[in-house]
């Protein structure tokens, strides 16, 4: 199967991109540039691509992300601290982020004759971001048989879909990625900061996988009271 992958660059993406690098034909990486503040995360998608030896592409959506306000990713409100399963944390929620970025997708793999997208969206996910979850998933490759159809078959590939952080950071550690070259703060510092949800998330995935965390956090023990770990 030849899958063109999203990827951010966070660790999700990239572990997902070397998982379809061993398993199917990797056509490229297709990243977004829709004016997050963590914006530093392609160009760990680039080398990411780099590495895999295949194209990366960037689509600059910068322009619109200017429309999509109100969220801590492309608005001037603070990124919170603390873990994704709390309210809080919806204030990351960039409206339709995902549908738009796979529509895109979508459209560039069936110019470039791919068979699927892949996409990294997992279980964790589903609290927060509602075009991450299961019936999004399944809406949204109704919605492209139809948009393609007597065109193109492009299937939407979400492997993650159903399972944790934790599960992802194992396939990582099978397929060798390399955990130290990705990012996923959403404050963009020079370090991961170690106490936003997408840190959190991450420290908390590593120890739960029992897989040594290359990463380097600023806070890197405010994990555990986010978590309630001792």
């Amino acid at each position: 199967m030849k899958t063109l992958v999203i990827c951010s660059g966070g660790l999700d993406s990239v572990t997902l991109a070397c998982k379809v690098a061993a398993e199917q034909t990797l056509l490229g990486l297709i990243s977004f540039d829709y004016g997050q503040r963590h914006r530093k995360e392609v160009g760990f998608a680039a080398a990411a691509a780099d590495r895999l030896k295949v194209p990366h592409h960037l689509i600059d959506m910068s322009h619109i992300g200017r429309f999509l306000g109100g969220s801590a990713l492309t608005d001037d409100l603070d990124v919170p601290d603390g873990h994704y399963a709390e309210d809080n944390m919806k204030v990351t929620v960039v409206p339709n982020r995902n549908a738009i970025m796979l529509t895109i997708a979508f459209g560039v793999a069936a110019a470039k004759g791919a068979d699927a997208v892949a996409a990294a969206v997992h279980g964790g996910d589903h609290f927060i971001y509602p075009d991450c979850r299961p019936a999004f998933v399944d809406a949204f490759q109704t919605m492209q048989d139809k948009a393609l159809d007597g065109y193109a078959q492009v299937r939407l590939y979400t492997p993650f879909v159903h399972i944790p952080k934790s599960a992802i950071v194992t396939e990582g550690a099978r397929h060798g990625t390399p955990f130290a070259d990705t990012w996923s703060c959403y404050k963009g510092g020079d370090l991961h900061c170690g106490r936003c949800g997408t840190c959190v998330e991450r420290r908390e995935a590593f120890d739960i996988a029992g897989v040594p965390d290359p990463t380097a956090y600023a806070d890197p023990d405010f994990w555990k009271s986010a978590v309630g770990a001792q």
